[in-house]
Order: structure tokens, then sequence, then C-alpha cells
């Protein structure tokens, strides 16, 4: 599959991507989020800005589907429908609409609503708000990359066991992430020269989910809730630093 690069791709960055690919899909199904962000700053030094969103969103679909599956059983289904709702608008709204957005007010009000879900319980009314949060960050994720996690703050407060919140989400990002790609698609963005290293990254990706599982598997809800706390802790922080970075430089 490396022999189907993209053109202006080096093999080592191609190497690269698919070690990355592996080791967060296994952050993501070991502690729940991360892997995601982690992967699109990645992307973003290797992959031409107008490829960085698109090639993402379809890879990213692919993990999450991967993950979805080895979580079969644990899927909360009842969240998906309102969710998938607000998914179609946000996510056809964004392609459609020239907007402006600040991309320093987008991080900043996502990391300091991150860092609300930490700090104190969500009210009920969150649970039940799954338009409202698959709108807004489908929306969103067109310009920004990754919402992911927007998206598992909203699902921490769903009140389910570790293995329910990892699965639950890669369902709701996996839909998310295959509007998000097929609206590119419409808009035009050409991924018949990407295939070759896509299949790779889906592929090493689903290795990483599987060895990630398997730690998911032997840990504790307390002791999953106190990592994937301090993963959401760490990336707020790096997004109000960056947002108000930005805002402080426009």
């Amino acid at each position: 599959m490396l022999a189907l690069l993209p053109p202006d791709l080096a093999t080592a960055s191609a190497v690269f991507l698919l070690l990355m690919s592996f080791i967060t899909s296994f952050i993501s199904a070991a502690f729940g989020i991360g892997g995601g962000v982690v992967m699109i700053a990645i992307m973003g030094s290797l992959l031409p800005a107008t490829a960085l969103i698109p090639i993402h969103a379809v890879v990213q679909s692919g993990s999450c589907f991967g993950r979805a599956m080895v979580m079969g059983r644990s899927i909360q289904w009842t969240v998906l429908p309102a969710f998938l709702i607000g998914t179609v608008v946000g996510a056809s709204v964004g392609g459609l609409t020239v907007v402006n957005l600040s991309p320093g007010f987008v991080q900043l009000g996502i990391g300091l609503f991150i860092m609300w879900s930490i700090f104190f319980k969500p009210p009920a009314i969150l649970g039940r708000s799954g338009a409202l949060i698959g709108g807004i960050s489908s929306f969103l994720t067109m310009f920004f990359g990754a919402t992911g996690p927007f998206v598992i703050a909203y699902v921490k407060g769903l009140g389910l066991d570790r293995m329910q919140q990892v699965g639950t989400h890669a369902t709701l990002m996996f839909f998310q992430h295959v509007l998000k790609t097929l609206v590119f698609g419409v808009l035009g963005f050409a991924f018949a020269p990407w295939i070759g290293l896509i299949s790779s990254l889906i592929l090493t990706g689903l290795l990483g989910t599987i060895v990630g599982r398997s730690v998911l598997t032997h840990t504790t809800d307390a002791r999953f809730a106190k990592i994937l706390n301090g993963i959401l802790f760490v990336l707020a922080l790096r997004l109000i630093y960056v947002g108000l970075s930005r805002l402080w430089v426009a």
C-alpha cells in the first residue's frame, strides 16, 4: 500500500504516520480519548493544509469504526438518533456556510467546556442534549478538525461505565467523521490519490485498537475515570493556551 503514496509525501513520513496511527488508536481505545487530537497534530506537520482535515476525517472514521466493533456489546444505541440528527445539520451547515471563525475562540471555548466537565458535575439536561452536542461539534469539526474531547465530555455525563463510554463515544464519532468525509467529497476534495495511505493507516489503527482494548478490559472504572480526566485536563490546557495565544497575536 505504501507504493500508492500520494505525491510529495516521503516514504519515511508515511511510515511514521503508520506508527502513530497504531499508537493513537491504542490511546483512544485504552483511555477513551486523546488519539484523534494527537493524530491531527502530527498530520498537520506532514500533510498539505488543504488535505489535513479531509484525510484526518476518513482515517478517524476507520479508527472509530474499529473501536466501535470491538466494543460492540457496550454501545448505548439510544443516544445515537438525536446526536446523528444534530450531526447531519451541523456538518451540512458547516460545509455550505462560508464563515470566518477565529480558531482562537473555538479552541478557547472547547478548552473551557472540557475543564468545566472535569471539575463540575454536568447537569442532567446535558445528557438529553445529544442533538445540540452533535450539531455544535459537527459544525466546529469542519473547521477545527478534532472535537472528540468536546463529545467525550458529553458522553461522560451519561453515567456509563468505562466500556460503554469508549464504545458509545467511538460510535458517535464514527458517524460524525463519515458525514464530514461525505461533505468534503461533495465539496470536491479528491480522496483517490490518498487511498493507499488511508487504507494502511486504518489497518494499523485497528491493530492499535485491539491492543488498547485489552488494556481497558484490565483496568477499573475508577482508574479509567482518573486517567480520562487527566488526559482531558492536559488537552484542555493546551486548547486554552493555544486559543489565548492566537487571540493575543490577533
